[in-house]
């Protein structure tokens, strides 16, 4: 027999008058039993109210738009007797994303307390798994922490940071302030103070580098405990939509979780043409190691981090060889930025090739022997070590994330929305395998995203710019619209230049052959900057505060800047579009 049931509106905590933004359900519907019947949204939350059982829907009794509490009617529900019985144990709502769908390819996300943590068969138990403590990883664990979810962070290295601490931006930060200092101590040399030829101690910079990671993957360990947050050292793999296994030293070691955060980064490209059996080709993690300075070093690829790591053992001593596949060095970046570094690298280093690809690489005895494609280059050469940074590959295909129904494309990335949801509604990716720009700092913001999503509050991704810094010398820094990519899409744009030549700081310090742009658009509001000098890097970081703060140039230019600092360059650029610079002689624009 069967029996019909009004479903009310379970205990859904400290929520009242929360608003009907969705009915999922039809009269003549039949819905399984926890099958989501409406969503309601507060300020706070947005969660899916399940059935108690399984039947046919009759009448609605609430519209989108309605307001509900606890014990308000929703609809009646046809069920069979049994099943009625069962009815008095209200099953928990879903908490959801704020906007999470309910179309064919979400999967309904999981609240806290679910089957998921009462797993008996689970060695770790969670509210909230991040595989991955770069820092998104960490970042995303601590927010969730904070925000009152139980957290464990699963990562592959003896210690917490991930590539970035442990072998990529800290430690390779480090070498380059060494760096920085050999080349000004150089370079006062024509300013009357000159300090000899260093000594390079290779044992002790290299503990002095691995100290300062030490120091930060320490402290990242205490702000861990501090959070309680669980840490579980091991590689871990998706086996289910709820768990997660991960080989450790003690064998493997079950979690599960209600929601999951992937922060399994990148690694770096490895092809074939190179013989990674030999220890004189190294990718950026061997080169952070030191294990020699060789005489010839050939750098593959000219971007970012090829062009630091070579910015490294050049000062240490290398006769340096660049090779660049496209016709520039950094590409993605205006060639008025990098110009002034490729005036001054190109009479540091050995050769630069652009426009050049490596066809193979032969192990000899006495060295690498390269062959190369390009106009101008040799057709072939000889190098001690060769250090190929030719990009990054994501972990999406590593991760067993098909166990978990995780959509990842060919590439290993893994597609997102802008709460960094992916196609299953309670699992998250965030950081290099979601996409480009890989850097760090775009990860820690997506790592705060997806944690706030976890805990229910209504939180999305949305920068305007991601700064992209490369920390040579000179450093090079630009974020939002390049010039040639306005170009290119047809953006009609103002340009404001400030030359540091013109900058009395920039000369106090030595340097002239830096410079400051600001662009833009036809609304006056900042569409894009670059700079090129020392320390644009920390320079950049104004120009992304313009732009998220819609600042014209106006705005801008009547901030008052301290003087004299690199800083007011950003001001004089400004300037030079509003039309007020006095610093440079710039002829008025024609009127009317």
């Amino acid at each position: 027999m069967s029996k019909t049931i009004k479903v009310e509106v379970p205990d859904i905590g400290d929520f009242r008058d929360v608003e009907v933004v969705e009915v999922l359900v039809s009269p003549g519907d039949r819905i399984e039993a926890e099958g989501s019947l409406i969503s309601l949204e507060s300020d706070k939350a947005t969660m899916e109210l399940p059935s108690p059982a399984g039947g046919i829907v009759g009448e609605l009794l609430v519209s989108v738009g309605d307001r509900v509490s606890q014990g308000d009617p929703i609809l009646t529900l046809t069920v069979e007797d049994a099943a009625a019985a069962a009815t008095s144990a209200q099953p928990e709502p879903q908490a959801l994303p704020a906007g999470a769908g309910s179309g064919p390819s979400a999967v309904s996300a999981k609240a806290p307390g679910s089957a998921a943590t009462q797993d008996a068969e689970a060695d770790v138990v969670a509210e909230v798994a991040v595989l991955g403590s770069g820092p998104g990883g960490y970042t995303a664990a601590f927010r969730a922490a904070d925000l009152g979810k139980r957290v464990v962070l699963i990562e592959r290295y003896p210690t917490i940071g991930g590539v970035c601490l442990n072998v990529g931006c800290i430690p390779s930060k480090a070498l380059l302030h060494t760096a920085q200092i050999i080349n000004e101590a150089d370079a006062f040399s024509s300013h009357g103070i000159s300090f000899g030829k260093p000594e390079i101690d290779l044992s002790g910079l290299g503990a002095w580098k691995d100290g300062v990671v030490k120091k930060m993957t320490g402290g990242l360990a205490q702000l861990a405990k501090q959070r309680m947050v669980t840490i579980l050292q091991g590689t871990g793999r998706f086996v289910s939509p709820e768990r997660i296994e991960v080989e450790t030293s003690d064998g493997t070691k079950v979690v599960a979780f209600d929601r999951a955060i992937v922060a399994a980064g990148s690694e770096p490209a490895r092809f074939p043409i190179f013989p990674w059996d030999d220890s004189r080709v190294m990718d950026s993690t061997g080169a952070l190691e030191l294990r020699d300075v060789p005489e010839r070093l050939l750098v593959v690829g000219g971007g970012v981090i090829g062009l630091e790591m070579a910015t490294v053992y050049h000062a240490l001593g290398s006769k340096v060889t660049v090779v660049e596949l496209t016709d520039g060095l950094i590409p993605g970046c205006d060639r008025d930025l990098v110009r002034p570094l490729l005036k001054i690298v190109k009479k540091r280093y050995e050769k630069i090739h652009t426009a050049t690809r490596v066809v193979s690489v032969e192990a000899r005895p006495d060295g690498l022997e390269v062959r190369f494609e390009g106009k101008g280059a040799p057709e072939s050469e000889t190098f001690d070590r060769v250090l190929v940074s030719t990009g990054r590959t994501p972990n999406g295909l590593k991760i067993g994330a098909e166990n978990a129904g995780v959509k990842v494309d060919e590439r290993g990335f893994i597609p997102v929305d802008d709460r960094m949801l992916t196609n299953v509604g309670h699992i998250h990716a965030i950081g290099d395998i979601v996409g480009q720009p890989m850097l760090a700092h775009k990860a820690a913001h997506e790592g705060k995203v997806a944690a706030e999503v976890c805990a229910g509050l209504k939180s999305h991704f949305d920068a305007r710019a991601i700064p992209s810094v490369a920390y040579t010398d000179p450093e090079v820094a630009w974020m939002g619209m390049t010039e040639e990519e306005a170009k290119a899409a047809g953006v009609e744009y103002d340009k404001g230049v400030y030359p540091w030549a013109a900058s009395g700081r920039s000369l106090s310090l030595g340097r002239n052959e830096g410079m400051t742009k600001l662009l833009f658009g036809k609304d006056r509001k900042l569409i894009g900057a670059g700079i090129v000098g020392p320390n644009a890097g920390e320079l950049i970081a104004e120009t992304v505060l313009a732009m998220e703060m819609d600042a014209d140039p106006e705005d801008i230019a009547l901030t008052i800047h301290p003087h004299p600092t690199l800083s007011e360059t950003v001001c004089f650029a400004a300037e030079v579009v509003d039309g007020t610079v006095t610093d440079l002689y710039a002829p008025k624009k024609p009127t009317g």
